[in-house]
């Protein structure tokens, strides 16, 4: 207790974990979604863009998404017209330099970065009337929002109103993460990363002359080396395995007092058994663990459905 029987059943067609990951991200398209978009400056003169699903409710789900991941992608859009069809408003906030538009400071986004997500958090209550808030991170978005509630509560830090909190996919264990990005198996993973965050680092790059160092890309032999040459120093981190430690939610998570839900699925191919941590759950009686055996990576896809598992199984565990 509480780890809890997964009820998800894949598409016949989906008959490997790489298809369930890549088939809704090429192939699943949410076009009624429409959002407002607001620009949050931030108190180091940075900004994130957030985009609101705004009913005039008392209630609202905040999302956030994965690595290189922005509020268009099909997971976020679909959650937020999930809840908004149930009445909730809906903030889908983009990590810093994932709206379109470059960030102006050096340090991009992480796992492990809490400070934006916590005036997110602030802004929306300064600025609507809100009851209860409930939190939704995919990937790289759970590990945010798992460390934030982990590193905040108890402390008086997280709003009342911040009633449930749900990761899917979610790398509490980064290091064990990281370490599969470099199987075989897993390379059009990796290449997509890559690709996109060297077009970011090389932005910095002419942001920042003399700061970063891009011939540190032809010494990289597995995606360790890219974390101690570029996420680590950027991000304020004094190496890849502080950056690891620190971004991992697993080392924050004890003191969460909400109840959560962890949903990972056993094929995922980038997360590792470490990232669903079965003796947490068994032990704290507020976090549930859920691991379907299908679902590949942020998947959960539905056949003939408008929604997807995701959708329909992180709204019943808010109800």
């Amino acid at each position: 207790m509480p780890l809890l029987n997964a009820t998800y059943r894949k598409p016949f067609f989906l008959f490997n974990a790489h298809l369930e990951t890549i088939y809704p991200a090429l192939f699943r398209r949410i076009r009624d979604v429409q959002y407002e978009r607001e620009r949050l400056e931030l108190s180091d003169g940075d900004f994130v863009d957030l985009d609101w699903l705004d009913q005039g409710s008392r209630r609202l789900v905040l999302l956030t998404h994965g690595l290189e991941g922005n509020s268009d992608r099909h997971y976020i859009k679909g959650m937020a017209r999930h809840f908004a069809s149930q009445g909730w408003d809906a903030l889908a906030w983009n990590c810093r330099s994932c709206s379109g538009e470059m960030n102006r400071n050096l340090r991009l986004y992480n796992h492990g970065e809490i400070e934006d997500i916590g005036e997110v958090i602030q802004h929306a209550l300064r600025t609507k009337d809100y009851e209860e808030i409930v939190m939704i991170g995919f990937s790289m978005g759970g590990s945010i929002t798992f460390k934030y509630l982990g590193v905040n509560s108890g402390k008086g830090n997280v709003p009342e109103v911040v009633r449930k909190a749900i990761g899917f996919s979610t790398p509490c264990d980064l290091m064990a993460s990281a370490h599969l990005l470099d199987d075989p198996r897993n390379k059009i993973y990796r290449d997509r990363f890559a690709r996109m965050l060297f077009a970011k680092i090389s932005a910095k790059a002419e942001q920042f002359p003399g700061v970063v160092d891009l011939s540190n890309f032809e010494k990289i032999k597995v995606w360790k080396d890219f974390d101690n040459f570029f996420s680590a120093p950027i991000n304020g981190y004094r190496d890849a395995d502080d950056f690891y430690y620190q971004a991992s939610a697993i080392h924050y998570m004890e003191p969460i007092e909400i109840p959560c839900l962890l949903v990972n699925a056993i094929n995922d191919p980038i997360l590792s058994p470490e990232c669903s941590p079965e003796d947490f759950a068994q032990r704290k009686p507020n976090f549930f663990l859920e691991t379907p055996r299908h679902g590949g990576h942020v998947g959960f896809n539905l056949i003939n459905s408008k929604t997807s598992w995701a959708e329909r199984r992180a709204w019943e565990f808010v109800n």
